[in-house]
């Protein structure tokens, strides 16, 4: 029952601070397994200001996710993503799985400041505070989504296109002898980290900008697309 459940796991019911109570954030969390482990992460990571959007992989047992819901449904501010995708290691579906929580995420009632993403096999080394004053002290109004300009041992990833296979029922994405046409609106392609924190001002642009958009397009046969879609556009100017 979720009386049991925000009793023995310890759950935060209410901001610990009032500079936590006025600057909410926002989680993305992708999981596909280890259910233990989704709940410690989500443990550490609550608090009752913050929203928290789920992406569960379509692949996953179906045990797996009716838990998954049970555990969500005790939370007005944790919610499983209403598109969900089969994700594939190194494919665009990775970064179309942040796309859709977002999505949902800007048109939300919490106003949240920041958005942060991870995957289920991540914990946190500081606390909800912490993270707040570091962004609030070292970037504030700004992303942090480090980065360079795309390295060239890296640059097939870019300029061949990669097609999705599937062998003896494990997905992976191989590369097509097929040559990309060169990005978008002339954009110089950077690569860094797929993990970032951005501001709620960002993800609207990323998701009603065209060149974001012509971007993502051109990204759909890339190999690993957010490792060089959040910082590409993260150096447009202005």
């Amino acid at each position: 029952s979720c009386s049991t459940v925000l009793k023995t796991l310890h759950f935060i019911t209410r901001p610990l601070s009032e500079e936590e109570g006025n600057f909410s954030l926002a989680y993305i969390i992708t999981i596909h397994k280890e259910l233990e482990m989704f709940v410690r992460l989500l443990r550490a990571i609550y608090m009752p200001q913050n929203i928290y959007c789920i992406h569960i992989d379509e692949k996953s047992p179906r045990g797996y996710k009716t838990a998954v819901r049970n555990i969500v449904n005790c939370f007005e501010n944790i919610f499983i993503s209403s598109k969900r995708e089969h994700v594939v290691y190194a494919g665009f579906s990775r970064l179309q799985a942040d796309i859709n929580c977002m999505r949902d995420l800007v048109n939300s009632k919490v106003q949240w400041n920041y958005v942060i993403n991870l995957c289920g096999q991540d914990y946190p080394l500081k606390t909800n505070k912490e993270i707040i004053e570091y962004i609030k002290t070292k970037w504030n109004g700004k992303n942090i989504t480090p980065g360079i300009v795309q390295p060239l041992h890296v640059k097939h990833r870019t300029e061949v296109s990669y097609r999705e296979f599937v062998h003896s029922g494990v997905p992976y994405v191989y590369p097509a002898k097929v040559r990309k046409a060169q990005p978008p609106h002339n954009l110089t392609i950077y690569f860094g980290s797929a993990y970032y924190i951005l501001s709620k001002a960002f993800v609207q642009f990323t998701l009603s900008d065209a060149r974001a958009k012509a971007l993502l397009e051109w990204s759909r046969d890339t190999y690993s697309p957010d490792e060089h879609y959040w910082v590409t556009l993260n150096r447009l100017p202005g």
